[in-house]
């Protein structure tokens, strides 16, 4: 039996397709083609607003757009996120989406210990991040922040493991063939449910 896939674009932008949304269907595509289900969240499409204080994190009206975002990565067993770079890091609306959906209760609990409870266990991901630099750059001269920080503090933080990473780098230079192997391994990747 297949996984069951979530695909999370994180690309705010909802007026044109672009990179961010070809390689989702690639990797959406392969999924299928996989015996793989594939449910799909655009964070453009979703109607949130930012939370502004620790008792809205912890106690806060859930937006209805949310809790079925909730619902949606309960039902996966595996998740691949897929965003752009902007200023050295994801998005701030993926940043917000994260804020409001991962909140205690739902993705993980408070301890008397110190160490919360991973809600999220039991289930893997996969983040694919798409620049205009090459991605040997990102990964040698920045440290690959965001992807880290994505991995370990967030989805690591909540349970998800293991956590891997495609870096698409040198999109604004990309020869042709060079973003037809993208796409291929995006396939590749969804076959496997990787």
């Amino acid at each position: 039996m297949g996984s069951r896939i979530l695909i999370l674009n994180g690309h705010p932008d909802t007026t044109r397709k672009g990179l961010c949304g070809a390689l989702a269907d690639a990797y959406a595509e392969g999924a299928v083609s996989g015996g793989h289900t594939v449910e799909r969240l655009d964070i453009g499409t979703l109607q949130f607003g930012l939370l502004r204080s620790q008792a809205d994190f912890e106690t806060g009206t859930v937006p209805p757009d949310i809790a079925a975002a909730q619902e949606a990565i309960r039902r996966a067993d595996h998740l691949l996120v897929i965003f752009p770079l902007w200023l050295g890091d994801m998005p701030a609306l993926l940043k917000g989406f994260f804020e409001q959906t991962l909140r205690p209760g739902f993705a993980f609990a408070y301890r008397p210990s110190g160490f919360p409870q991973k809600n999220l266990g039991g289930r893997s991901a996969r983040i694919v991040v798409t620049m205009g630099m090459p991605a040997f750059v990102y990964r040698w001269y920045f440290r690959a922040h965001a992807v880290k920080n994505l991995k370990r503090n967030i989805l690591g933080f909540v349970g998800y493991a293991p956590v891997r990473d495609t870096i698409v780098g040198g999109v604004a230079s990309a020869k042709p063939g060079a973003m037809a192997r993208h796409f291929e391994r995006m396939r590749a990747l969804g076959r496997a449910a990787a």
